[in-house]
């Protein structure tokens, strides 16, 4: 998509604090406190040490020792999110460390536990409207 006003013109420089404004509210933080609960603490904790583990909802149940409903429940009401929006909420903040540091998206992509670069490519354009290089236009990927 070609841009509609002139590069270094006055829209540009608008459109760039409308990115920088965006960039900055877009992600709810995940940086809260930790869960309370125990079940869903170890999930986090196991999370956070590998956002790739890509186990599915029964699997972390079980690894939890709690059913599918109640972690559901727990996930719901210590973070605010489902298990599923936590989880692409944890590697979309990651992959956004990773991204300006200089990584490339293909590196990010697998190092998430995406199965290919345009599988973390769609996610991320559907929850902040851009591809990783147009979001980040800083980094060489």
């Amino acid at each position: 998509m070609q841009n509609l006003y002139v590069p270094g013109g006055p829209e540009d420089r608008l459109m760039q604090v409308v990115r920088d404004q965006l960039h900055q509210q877009r992600i709810a933080p995940l940086a809260s406190a930790m869960p309370r609960d125990k079940r869903i603490r170890k999930v986090v904790e196991a999370l956070l040490s590998d956002p790739a583990d890509n186990r599915g909802f029964e699997d972390w149940s079980r690894f939890a020792g709690a059913s599918q409903r109640t972690l559901a429940r727990l996930f719901q009401s210590e973070t605010g999110m489902t298990f599923r929006a936590w989880r692409q909420q944890l590697r979309l903040q990651r992959a956004l460390e990773m991204l300006t540091e200089g990584q490339a998206v293909t590196s990010v992509a697998l190092d998430l536990g995406y199965d290919s670069p345009s599988a973390f490519i769609a996610m991320f354009r559907r929850a902040l409207g851009a591809s990783p290089t147009r979001y980040l236009p800083q980094t060489e990927n």
